[in-house]
C-alpha cells in the first residue's frame, strides 16, 4: 500500500472514531490485565460477561489471590481454557504482588514475565494503559494486514515489524483499536463487508465481495 493511501486509510478510521478503545470492561490496569489474559481464544463478550461477576468479588491481586485458583475458575468457567487462565492469573497476581508491589509493570521484560502475558498481551497493556505507540496484532489484525496490503508477513511478529514501519506516527496510539475493530466487524474471516467498508478503495484486497 501506497503511503499515501496508508494516510488516507487511517483518516478515515480516525473520522469514524476519533478515540477508539478497547471493547473489554475495565477499571484500572490490573482489571485490563486479567481481562486481556483471558481473551486468549475467547470473545471480549464472554470475558466481559465474566468478570463483570468477577470484579465486584476480586479486582485486586490480593484478593483474587484469597480466592484460590479453584474460587476463581467458578467465575471464570464459561471462558475457553479456563483452567489454565485460573492458573496462570493467580501465579501472576502472586509475581505482582513479591515484585510490583501489586502493581501493573510498565516494562515489556517485566510484563512477558508474568504467567499467561506474551509478546501480545503486553502490546495491549502498554499501548491502553500506558500511552505506548505499540501495536499488538491478534487474528483480526493479521488478517486485515494481510488483505489489504497495508502490512503484509507470515507471522504474527512480521506484521508487527511492518506495521511499526509504515504506521505514521500521528496514528500509531490508535492504529491497533481501529484495525482490530475493522476487521472484527467490517474485514470479517468469512465474508468481509465490502460494499460497507470506509476504505474499499484503497484495499488491494482481490476478493471482495459484492
Amino acid at each position: 500500500m501506497k503511503r499515501a493511501d496508508v494516510v488516507e486509510m487511517f483518516r478515515r478510521l480516525r473520522e469514524l472514531d476519533p478515540e477508539p478503545t478497547t471493547e473489554l470492561q475495565y477499571r484500572t490496569p490490573f482489571e485490563l490485565l486479567v481481562a486481556v489474559i483471558l481473551s486468549a481464544q475467547a470473545t471480549d463478550a464472554g470475558v466481559n460477561k465474566a468478570t463483570r461477576r468477577l470484579f465486584p468479588v476480586a479486582d485486586t491481586p490480593a484478593n483474587i489471590l484469597a480466592l484460590g485458583e479453584d474460587g476463581l475458575k467458578r467465575y471464570i468457567s464459561t471462558i475457553g481454557l479456563y483452567n489454565a487462565k485460573a492458573r496462570n492469573i493467580i501465579s501472576t497476581c502472586r509475581l505482582l504482588l513479591e515484585h510490583h508491589h501489586g502493581n501493573v509493570p510498565r516494562g515489556r521484560e517485566e510484563l512477558e514475565q508474568l504467567p499467561g502475558v506474551g509478546r501480545k498481551t503486553a502490546n495491549v497493556i502498554l499501548n491502553t494503559v500506558f500511552g505506548e505507540p505499540v501495536i499488538a496484532v491478534d487474528t483480526h489484525i493479521f488478517r486485515v494486514c494481510n488483505r489489504t496490503g497495508l502490512a503484509p508477513g507470515k507471522t504474527v511478529r512480521a506484521v508487527e515489524d511492518k506495521l511499526q514501519k509504515v504506521v505514521p506516527r500521528e496514528f500509531k496510539l490508535g492504529a491497533h483499536h481501529w484495525l482490530i475493530l475493522h476487521g472484527r466487524y467490517v474485514c470479517t474471516a468469512r465474508k468481509p463487508k465490502c460494499p460497507e467498508c470506509p476504505i474499499r478503495d484503497l484495499c488491494a484486497y482481490k476478493h471482495k465481495t459484492p
